[in-house]
């Protein structure tokens, strides 16, 4: 990939997974189902083609929901292989929060790549599929998202894939950046970002035959670590738990964690979608400074999903137990990128 010279409009290839942006209902009535490729989407978006130089690829037609992360991987070696000023990833709005971090863990380049899907059908009143498309691409045609990574666009907002969340399951506006808001604003097809790029290096990719098998768990009120024990049975690589508020779990729950540490990574992460994991500022039986006593990994800012794919990437890529630790507290503490 690489940016051209003159005055040439850039080049941005868009790449269809499927999701919501897709889906048009049976002939014979029934929920709507992803159908449409690549080259539907971006035929009829006015202003499109004025935009950027465009070049369309189905790769998948499938939910958001029925992605797994080896396939996000293999997106992002395709994203890598393509000639371009910058890379547009459709798909479900189900799984952008997961699939847009996991890409950015991958992404070294400096061009933008942007992941977009829509809140409607096409066939509805008011659908958002081609407006998200247009800013999509118009983010990815810009010269001021280079050395931003992964991107997610939806509502006219740039949000940085580290903190994006789906917050709203019909909203438009589902998409939110908690504390820290979008990192910028479509208008007027072109962008205007607030604050510096930063960026992670990037991970190594899966190894071959390797896909390791790591457990999300919500703490509740009353867990006595049942769940716990039963991953830990079950032989999983290792475990990130959404724990109350700072990062706090029942006694019971907590004596668990305990025999966990001694087979695995657990990274500790919060269940409230905005603000960090804290480090000492609570001592009992279950609190983050316990938690932390007995060996847990803080994920900081990161939010369980993310935290659960970081650590994935890690374990998939043969990363050594001391290095995903520091790696997960590193990135945890500081999100948006090392200062």
């Amino acid at each position: 990939m690489g940016m051209g010279t003159g005055a040439r409009r850039p080049r941005v290839v868009v790449g269809s997974l499927g999701g919501t942006i897709t889906m048009t209902p049976p002939s014979t009535g029934g929920g709507a189902l992803p159908t449409l490729a690549a080259a539907d989407l971006v035929r009829d978006v006015p202003g499109l083609a004025e935009v950027a130089d465009l070049a369309a690829c189905t790769l998948r037609t499938v939910p958001g929901a029925w992605l797994t992360p080896l396939d996000v991987a293999a997106v992002a070696e395709w994203a890598r292989a393509q000639d371009a000023d910058g890379v547009v990833v459709v798909q479900g709005t189900d799984t952008i929060e997961e699939t847009a971090y996991l890409l950015d863990l991958y992404w070294d380049r400096p061009e933008p790549l942007v992941v977009t899907g829509a809140m409607r059908t096409p066939a509805v009143a008011g659908a958002d599929g081609p407006a998200n498309l247009l800013a999509a691409t118009v983010v990815a045609a810009a010269a001021a998202s280079r050395g931003r990574g992964a991107l997610v666009v939806l509502d006219d907002q740039v949000h940085a894939a580290a903190r994006v969340r789906k917050t709203d399951s019909i909203a438009l506006h589902a998409f939110t950046s908690g504390a820290f808001g979008p990192v910028g604003r479509v208008h007027e097809r072109r962008v205007t970002y607030a604050g510096r790029a930063a960026r992670w290096p990037r991970l190594p990719g899966p190894s071959a035959g390797r896909n390791p098998r790591v457990a999300l768990l919500e703490t509740h009120l009353g867990d006595t670590g049942e769940l716990l024990r039963l991953v830990l049975d079950a032989g999983h690589d290792g475990v990130v738990l959404a724990g109350f508020g700072a990062g706090h779990v029942p006694a019971a729950l907590a004596e668990t964690v305990s025999a966990a540490v001694e087979r695995g990574p657990v990274v500790l992460a919060g269940r409230t979608g905005g603000g960090p994991v804290l480090g000492g500022t609570y001592g009992f039986v279950g609190s983050e400074q316990d938690l932390l006593a007995r060996g847990v990994v803080p994920a900081g800012w990161l939010d369980p999903r993310k935290a659960r794919l970081l650590l994935w990437a890690l374990l998939a890529g043969g990363t050594e137990p001391a290095q995903v630790r520091a790696t997960i507290t590193a990135r945890g503490a500081a999100p948006g990128g090392p200062a």
